[in-house]
């Protein structure tokens, strides 16, 4: 959600590299994986000498040796894509669960971002607001399961790095454009907007509930 572009691009290049290298040697899984490995470890030194932050860029080098080690472990091509699987399917249930308990995750990022800490969850409205919203998010997920596991199970390798372009950046895009007008119509008119949380008198700081 927070990389933007930029973190969807990266996120993208090793597995567009690994198929490259894959078809272009004849489906040589240890050439797909090297192409892979070495694309991600020329993003990851080009953003640090860009100045950004190490354990984000070491976090998303350190995805891509997993995923290329997997699949040296099993030998299946389509094992590459086996970390992203798990990961969507992961994301999207905590999405859900984030959602029953009454701490949306879209609350928790845009809270942290606004540095509001828990008051965000005080505020009723903002609350059902961040709830509806994180729906979407959530949904993003799950399409991204319904897609890729069929095409896992049917060691698709070149439709899995069609689908990971597609379902990265746009999609993040879409589900931008989609809840923010879902928090704007679930606040009630009047409401002072996500900087500023409403919170009843006397209501107990609840930020370690």
């Amino acid at each position: 959600m927070l990389g933007g572009r930029r973190g969807a691009i990266d996120a993208t290049l090793p597995p567009v590299a690994f198929a490259v290298g894959w078809l272009s040697t004849g489906n040589s899984l240890v050439a797909g994986v090297a192409a892979a490995v070495l694309t991600g470890t020329a993003v990851a030194l080009w953003r640090l000498r860009r100045g950004h932050r190490p354990r984000s860029v070491l976090v998303g080098l350190l995805a891509v040796c997993v995923a290329a080690l997997i699949a040296l472990r099993t030998g299946r091509a389509t094992d590459f894509f086996l970390l992203q699987v798990l990961s969507n399917a992961a994301s999207a249930l905590a999405w859900v669960v984030s959602i029953v308990l009454r701490w949306p995750l879209l609350g928790v990022v845009v809270g942290t971002v606004l540095r509001q800490r828990g008051r965000w969850r005080r505020d009723r409205a903002l609350l059902r607001a961040y709830s509806r919203a994180s729906w979407v998010w959530a949904a993003t997920y799950v399409l991204r399961v319904a897609v890729f596991v069929p095409l896992y199970l049917g060691g698709q390798v070149v439709a899995l790095v069609v689908a990971r372009v597609a379902l990265t950046w746009p999609l993040v895009a879409a589900a931008l454009a989609v809840s923010w007008p879902v928090i704007r119509r679930s606040l009630p008119a009047g409401h002072p907007g996500l900087r500023h949380p409403v919170t009843a008198p006397g209501t107990h700081h609840d930020q370690h509930a």
